[in-house]
């Protein structure tokens, strides 16, 4: 299961990470983004000691939300040293979001 972070925790996670991350901006009520998250359990496990994935449900975190300019979700971000490097808005296919993440290991 992937693990959630919150507008409290947000920060910490993106600057302190060794790994690029990949944060997947979500709702519990978006049919797009529970199918995303299958996909999403599946690349973590592969890539577990290359990348860090994590979940933040917008619904409860608009801090974060309103930071990036979160607008439709599913959204993803990915983030190298701290800082934003890509961004995908909708689902998109496990090999895509692999190539994403390969260009940032």
């Amino acid at each position: 299961m992937l693990q959630e972070i919150n507008d409290e925790t947000f920060d910490k996670v993106i600057s302190e990470s060794d790994k690029p991350v990949l944060i997947d901006f979500w709702a519990p009520w978006c049919a797009p983004c529970r199918a995303l998250s299958v996909i999403l359990e599946e690349i973590s496990k592969e890539f577990q000691n290359k990348v860090s994935v994590f979940k933040l449900n917008v619904d409860n975190n608009p801090k974060i939300s309103s930071k990036y300019g979160i607008r439709s979700i599913p959204t993803m971000i990915f983030f190298k040293d701290g800082e934003k490097q890509d961004i995908h808005i909708g689902i998109s296919s496990k090999e895509e979001i692999i190539k994403k993440l390969t260009a940032l290991v």
